[in-house]
C-alpha cells in the first residue's frame, strides 16, 4: 500500500493517480525481470564455452588431470612453510630460502591451487633438509625446458635407463643421478 498526500482530493484525480502508479509499478517490475534475465544469460555465457570443445581437448584435459593427480599422490610435497620448519629456517618469511633454492636450480616446485609445493625426494634429511646436491645437476641439464609439473612427471615416471625405476628414487644416489643427468 502506498499513501501519498495530495492537495487535490477528488475521486477522478485519485483514480488517475492510482492508475499512473500501477503503470509505474508494472513497468519497474518488468524492467527488473528483464535485468535479471540478462544477468542470468551473461553469467551462463561466461561459464559455457563459445563452441563445444574438441573431443581431443577433453581427452587431453582428462589425461592432464590423471597425471597431476598421480604426481600429487606419488610423492611427498611440502609447502615452503613446512620445508622451512623441517630445515629450521626462518618462520617469519618461510618462502624466502626455498624460493632462493628454486632460482638457483637446487630444487623445483609444482604450483597447485596457488601454492608452491617442493618435492620431499629433492631434500636430504641428513643435510638438515637442504636440497640434494645431485638434484642441481639434473635441474641444470633440464634448464627452462620443463616447468615444475614437467619435472615432476619426469622424476616420477618409469625410466628404462634406470631399469624401470623412477628418477625420484635415485635423487639421493650420486651414481643414479649420473644416469638421470644423461637422460
Amino acid at each position: 500500500m502506498i499513501v501519498l498526500p495530495v492537495a487535490r482530493a477528488d475521486a477522478q484525480y485519485a483514480g488517475l493517480l492510482a492508475q499512473t502508479l500501477a503503470n509505474v509499478v508494472s513497468f519497474i517490475d518488468a524492467a527488473l525481470r528483464e535485468q535479471n534475465e540478462q544477468t542470468l544469460k551473461a553469467l551462463v555465457n561466461a561459464v559455457v564455452p563459445k563452441a563445444p570443445p574438441e573431443p581431443t581437448l577433453l581427452r587431453e584435459a582428462a589425461m592432464l588431470a590423471r597425471s597431476r593427480k598421480a604426481v600429487l599422490e606419488g610423492a611427498d610435497w611440502l609447502t615452503a612453510a613446512k620445508l622451512a620448519e623441517l630445515a629450521g629456517l626462518s618462520a617469519t618469511n618461510p618462502s624466502t630460502q626455498p624460493n632462493k633454492w628454486k632460482r638457483q636450480r637446487q630444487i623445483f616446485a609444482i604450483h597447485h591451487n596457488g601454492v608452491d609445493y617442493f618435492p620431499g625426494y629433492g631434500l636430504d634429511p641428513e643435510a638438515d633438509w637442504r636440497p640434494r646436491k645431485a638434484l642441481k645437476s639434473v635441474l641444470e641439464v633440464c634448464g627452462d625446458e620443463k616447468d615444475g609439473w614437467g619435472l615432476a612427471y619426469w622424476f616420477l615416471s618409469a625410466n628404462s635407463f634406470l631399469g624401470g625405476a623412477a628418477p625420484a628414487g635415485c635423487a639421493g644416489d650420486p651414481a643414479g643421478a649420473g644416469h638421470c643427468r644423461r637422460q
